[in-house]
């Protein structure tokens, strides 16, 4: 009989064990492979994913009515009726279905008065594009849908296949093997009854750490179950890593005469950690063996449970490229006195109920094998390894279990589109996982109220003082006196006139707006575009009313583009990108200065900081470039 005795060795805090894990393993990010949109679902995305259609592809009918040309309805009034010819004024339409060439607008079927089987009638004019879903409305061809390392959602798969993305590149599952151990534990799988003798348990930690698996992102297969021979046990390790991502051995890691978790693994490779100073979960050990990191995990349900997502979890999100997962947290009242061990942080499982306008926890009982103690849990107070005790009534951070919610770490952009804001998101994700970024699109003086308003992180900004040609500066010391607030370049861009390709109108600047038969698409009020545009109007003496379609408005480049693919207009003033992007030529007028506007607030934060190292990394510089009409001698300059 083995009389050898395991012990702990130079125990680890529960932070510097973390760390040993992610440095020595936790670089390897996983390979890709290819899936269907479908399945997809709960997979995280090996690279950002762009529209391969658009969405609708087509004009289409947002009411059931008649399609008609907005042009022949123009003089209608309840004292002068107008009276359309149907199959050739009128066509009848139902929602979603294509536009009759030729029209532009739909009228409501309860705003038409049939005459007889050839005529109608109407009261009102319509306008161009009224009721009516436009090519490109919900999704534009080329533009980037997610961003790499994005979590499919159910939500996705939708805007996937309406895309013309049936298949996407994932990455693969964590693959993770489970070996349970120990002669007194009983198999359970297959049999309607188990009748256990004193000394034996049923094996159940396998299939706990398996499912823990899957919710982090992972895939498992568990062998069957070993006795306490440590030979058979070092052999199954040896196996199980040649194929395997990870590798955790259930039972036999504590300080026992009857433990062989930690010979078997220093047969086949190398102890890093045997022992932290944390409760429950002290007895885990850390190895690597042939590269691959093997844990040994204890066999106390709760511990293992505990000794899993403090040192698993993460390094399987990092696997996957994804942040650690984060519980919420609420501030909490112990409703008496928690003893706690100094040297060991402990992890105590309570219940927590609302009093009034308060949280209280009550403490659960605290052993390790007490499977009960967290599954009746409504959150876990963690209690430092310097603090002997949590007093009655003393405020404490309780990280909750029911209801679990993501920890929204997102900087919000307002104001300019550009697309090179779709790389900084994507380049986010990929240089620092646990930020996003999410735009919108209002236009730069929008962008300029909203920081004004204190409603976002930044807003992207390029608005020219027509006095001296500068940008930005004169319009924040104008609008935002008082505000602190800091300017950061991002991209010089080339501005001009999107035309389809060959040019069929035969375009060669703002002038040739206001020529007959020719129609553009506008930006929106307040834009930067849009007073680039108005700024040269004047310039020309060129009145906005001379120009058709001046009053149709977009609010991203992108969509100028799509207007102009689908035939809705013969010209918009936009930025190259989006006019390589869909194919279309483009007329250059000005190279302009778009920055990056943030609130003092703000700039100083880790998160901003990040977002100022992937704009100032080269990678983020070489794609951006890529796109087109793009110069970055100057980006990631602080301005003001």
């Amino acid at each position: 009989m083995c009389t050898k005795r395991n012990i702990y060795l130079q125990m680890k805090s529960l932070e510097e064990a973390r760390r040993i894990v992610l440095d020595s393993f936790g670089d390897r990010l996983m390979p890709a492979e290819i899936v269907t949109a479908p399945e997809a679902v709960g997979r995280v995305l090996a690279e950002p994913v762009a529209a391969r259609l658009s969405s609708p592809h087509f004009h289409a009918a947002a009411m059931d009515g008649i399609a008609v040309k907005a042009q022949t309805t123009f003089g209608a009034h309840p004292s002068r009726p107008k009276t359309l010819q149907i199959d050739r004024d009128a066509f009848f339409v139902n929602t979603g279905r294509v536009l009759p060439a030729g029209t532009d607008a739909v009228i409501m079927i309860e705003q038409v008065q049939r005459l007889d089987d050839r005529r109608i009638q109407i009261e009102a004019p319509a306008f161009p594009w009224q009721h009516v879903r436009k090519m490109g409305e919900d999704i534009v061809a080329t533009e980037m849908l997610f961003a790499r390392q994005h979590l499919v959602t159910p939500y996705c798969v939708g805007a996937l296949l309406a895309a013309g993305r049936f298949e996407v590149k994932v990455l693969r599952r964590p693959r993770v093997v489970i070996i349970p151990t120990g002669s007194e534990l009983v198999e359970w799988h297959g049999k309607p009854q188990v009748d256990l003798r004193p000394g034996q348990a049923i094996e159940s930690n396998a299939y706990v750490l398996g499912k823990l698996t899957e919710t982090a992102g992972g895939s498992y297969e568990r062998l069957s179950l070993l006795g306490d021979e440590v030979g058979r046990i070092a052999d199954a390790i040896r196996k199980a890593v040649r194929d395997a991502d990870l590798v955790m051995l259930v039972g036999g890691s504590s300080a026992g005469s009857e433990d062989f978790a930690r010979g078997a693994m220093e047969q086949q490779g190398e102890i890093l950690v045997h022992g932290i100073t944390m409760m429950p979960g002290k007895p885990t050990i850390v190895s690597r063996v042939e590269g691959k990191p093997v844990f040994g995990m204890p066999g106390y349900p709760v511990s293992t449970i505990m000794a899993f997502e403090q040192l698993v979890q993460p390094l399987l999100a990092r696997m996957l490229g994804q942040p650690p997962f984060q519980r919420p947290t609420a501030q909490v009242l112990p409703t008496r006195k928690i003893a706690s061990k100094l040297g060991v942080e402990e992890f105590v499982r309570v219940k927590i109920g609302q009093v009034g306008r308060r949280l209280v926890a009550t403490a659960l009982p605290r052993g390790a094998g007490q499977i009960t103690s967290i599954t009746e849990a409504d959150g876990i107070i963690r209690v430092p390894a310097h603090v002997e005790g949590l007093a009655e009534g003393q405020p404490v951070t309780a990280e909750l279990l029911r209801p679990l919610a993501a920890i929204n770490q997102t900087l919000v952009a307002v104001g300019s589109h550009d697309n090179t804001l779709d790389l900084l998101a994507d380049e986010l994700r990929a240089q620092a996982a646990h930020l996003s970024l999410s735009s919108s699109h209002v236009g730069s003086m929008g962008g300029l109220m909203a920081v004004k308003r204190g409603v976002c992180h930044l807003a992207g900004t390029h608005l020219l003082d027509e006095a001296d040609g500068s940008y930005n500066v004169t319009y924040i010391r104008k609008l935002l006196p008082d505000l602190p607030v800091r300017l950061v370049h991002l991209v010089m861009r080339d501005q001009g006139l999107i035309v389809p390709a060959g040019n069929p109108k035969g375009i060669r600047g703002i002038e040739d707006l206001a020529r007959n038969g020719v129609v553009m698409i506008n930006r929106q009020g307040g834009s930067g575009t849009r007073i680039l545009l108005d700024y040269r109007l004047k310039q020309l003496d060129i009145p906005p009313e001379r120009i058709a379609g001046y009053g149709n408005e977009e609010f991203t480049h992108m969509a100028v583009a799509a207007a102009i693919t689908s035939g809705a207009a013969d010209v918009g003033l936009g930025i190259q990108a989006a006019a390589r992007a869909l194919g279309l030529d483009f007329i250059p007028v000005v190279t302009e200065q778009y920055d990056l506007l943030i609130p003092e607030v703000h700039f100083e934060t880790a998160a901003v900081q990040e977002l100022l190292t992937v704009i100032r990394s080269e990678r983020f510089k070489t794609r951006v470039a890529d796109l087109g009409g793009y110069h970055t001698e100057r980006t990631g300059e602080v301005l003001l």
